[in-house]
């Protein structure tokens, strides 16, 4: 599954085991307590939960957004 984090800081493209909505909500959690800048996210949440970063690229379709700046997972529409 493909997923992107969306902050303020940056837009990140990450790949990794398939997942429900419910636990990446849960996976996400997990990496953002454990995460003293909110810079640092992408790459705590990779390590936490082996996902791999993707160059990103705007027409890559992903399942989930996680919205950093205001704690919302959500799908898009395309």
């Amino acid at each position: 599954m493909i997923i992107e984090i969306d902050s303020y800081y940056h837009q990140v493209l990450l790949t990794g085991k398939k997942c429900s909505k419910q636990q990446l909500e849960q996976k996400y959690l997990q990496a953002k307590k454990l995460t003293y800048d909110i810079k640092d996210l992408p790459n705590v949440f990779c390590k936490l939960h082996n996902f791999e970063p993707l160059p990103f690229d705007v027409d890559v379709e992903v399942e989930f957004v996680i919205d950093t700046d205001t704690d919302r997972i959500y799908s898009p529409s395309y």
